[in-house]
């Protein structure tokens, strides 16, 4: 039986970052120490439970395009037909990573305008490589024994794969899409230089107007979020959290 409390921590880490969403202008005291001369010290352009929304959802549709791609593509390498593919597979996901995401911006915003398509392009490619490198190394860690035992039980290789291979190695894959998407959490702030409204936009904006406060605003929750969700994910069953 799943013992309730294991979600404590994250239930604490995510009733921390709504608090922070929705009492922000109840923190204005701490912010006006930081900008003692400016004007305005709370972001206002844009409600924060809206920007936490929007940054969750860009992450989100991005992480799903990774994991259908990264996931499927490794499937796909790991086959007797697709063997010949698997250096292809590793060595793209690699260049995918090491492109740096506002290099990927300045070269979508031409093709897809400015918005959220191109960042969800960006964390697309930032994305790939931890779900793929896990993927391969999950399925290439069960042991040959197990294999053979699944083919003389009369199983088909779409059945091994289903009720064997991906079981198997579910731990290690998750953990790539976990390392994937805290990642993406913070790299999506970037988002906002290019007219994807998300967290990023305090960041930005304290940036460029010189408030220190709207950057403290920003990285707070998103370094929340970030922090929430890797916690939601070390409580999943696959993920051998204790």
């Amino acid at each position: 039986m799943t013992d309730p409390r294991r979600w404590l921590v994250p239930m604490v880490w995510l009733a921390l970052l709504l608090a922070a969403t929705l009492g922000m202008g109840q923190l204005e005291g701490l912010f006006r120490w930081l900008e003692s001369d400016s004007r305005q010290v709370i972001y206002a352009r844009a409600d924060f439970l809206t920007l936490l929304g929007r940054h969750l959802l860009v992450v989100s549709v991005a992480a799903a395009l990774a994991i259908l791609i990264g996931v499927g593509a490794a499937i796909a390498a790991t086959r007797p037909w697709g063997r010949d593919f698997l250096p292809l597979v590793s060595q793209l996901a690699s260049i995918g990573q090491t492109f740096p995401p506002v290099a990927v911006l300045a070269l979508a915003v031409p093709v897809l305008g400015f918005g959220t398509l191109p960042i969800i392009v960006a964390l697309l490619l930032y994305g790939l490589l931890p779900i793929v490198r896990n993927t391969l190394a999950g399925l290439a860690g069960i042991e040959a024994g197990v294999m053979e035992a699944a083919r003389g039980m009369g199983m088909s290789r779409g059945q091994i794969l289903r009720q064997v291979e991906l079981p198997l190695a579910a731990p290690v894959i998750l953990a790539g899409i976990r390392t994937s998407v805290t990642i993406n959490i913070a790299t999506a702030a970037i988002g906002a230089t290019v007219g994807a409204s998300n967290l990023g936009d305090p960041i930005i904006s304290g940036i460029v107007n010189g408030n220190t406060a709207y950057v403290v605003q920003g990285a707070l929750l998103i370094g929340l979020l970030a922090i929430s969700v890797d916690s939601l994910f070390s409580r999943l069953p696959m993920s051998g959290a204790r």
